[in-house]
């Protein structure tokens, strides 16, 4: 009769061999059957934490660093986990053609992209074109803006930038990044924003929340913007550029925040070398979900139409229930 060997060289004979084989193989399955049980029970937009047993052995630990291939390869498992999370992705400013888009890119600094969403109506219809924006009084269109913050320096990149659109590109938003970022106050990540969402080219923003999440997926190491750019853009092929952006930045806006992750809720804690920054505790974690995630409203007045929560208020109405 086949002999078994066992754990620390034993070996079992028979029927008695045949029997615990059984039942070390119910007890593996039992232990699988409720790991998954667990998993399912979560929604798509309340995720379960994760396994802390699957978590990647972190660079320089006893296990030894991860190699390049398998971080490209747990990278590529976080976005299309992500995409599970966030199949809704989008950009959160509100517009209906590349001007209005550049111009929000623009008002979006140093503030969110919810205060942009609720100043633009107003501003949008007093100046609906470039030639209309560049022709404005500075002091009407500082008052306008006022709620973004930072509303004289704004003003003036407005300006020149809509003034370098009459002049330069006979009023239209021109579709390369050589050309955008010549405009006042455009840099890379407004271009990329304005080129991958209004000109369907793609391009990687690099906002706080990418610089962010992906040093603590240990993508890059990078302090640099454009280094940051040029590395994860190495990861991943092109046409995935423009949605990586949007499904990073989700999720850094909704789970993995800059002071307390929500690590205990998170969907890819098990490929995320940095897990137990934040709150490990799911009950804890829960509370700290923003936006639709939290049972609040998202940023848009005028989200897509696959959007799961509720749009956001108009400036001043009550945000509340």
């Amino acid at each position: 009769m086949r002999r078994l060997r066992w754990p620390g060289g034993q070996r079992a004979h028979g029927a008695r061999a045949v029997k615990q084989e059984k039942v070390r193989a119910t007890r593996v399955n039992a232990r699988q059957d409720s790991a998954e049980g667990e998993r399912g029970k979560a929604g798509r937009v309340s995720p379960p934490p994760a396994e802390a047993a699957e978590r990647p052995r972190a660079a320089g630990s006893g296990a030894g660093p991860e190699s390049r291939l398998a971080m490209v390869r747990r990278a590529r498992r976080i976005y299309r986990a992500l995409g599970e999370v966030y199949y809704y992705a989008h950009p959160e400013l509100d517009f209906d053609n590349p001007f209005e888009l550049l111009v929000a890119t623009v008002l979006s600094a140093q503030t969110t992209d919810l205060r942009v969403n609720q100043t633009t109506p107003k501003l949008f219809a007093a100046y609906p074109t470039p030639e209309d924006m560049a022709a404005a009084e500075p002091e009407v269109l500082e008052q306008l803006i006022r709620p973004t913050g930072f509303f004289r320096n704004k003003a003036k990149s407005l300006i020149g930038l809509s003034t370098e659109l009459r002049d330069r590109f006979d009023g239209t938003v021109p579709g390369r990044l050589e050309d955008l970022v010549t405009l006042p106050g455009v840099g890379r990540k407004t271009a990329h924003v304005v080129l991958g969402n209004a000109f369907g080219r793609p391009g990687i923003t690099v906002d706080t929340h990418f610089q962010r999440l992906v040093r603590r997926w240990k993508w890059t190491d990078q302090q640099d913007p454009v280094k940051i750019e040029a590395e994860v853009a190495e990861i991943f092929p092109r046409k995935d550029w423009t949605q990586l952006s949007h499904r990073v930045i989700f999720h850094g806006r909704r789970i993995c925040h800059a002071r307390k992750p929500a690590c205990g809720v998170c969907p890819i804690a098990h490929l995320c070398p940095s897990f137990g920054e934040g709150e490990t505790d799911p009950e804890k974690a829960r509370k700290l979900l923003k936006y639709e995630m939290g049972g609040q409203p998202g940023q848009r007045l005028k989200p897509p139409p696959d959007y799961p929560g509720r749009p956001a208020p108009p400036l001043g109405a009550a945000t509340a229930g």
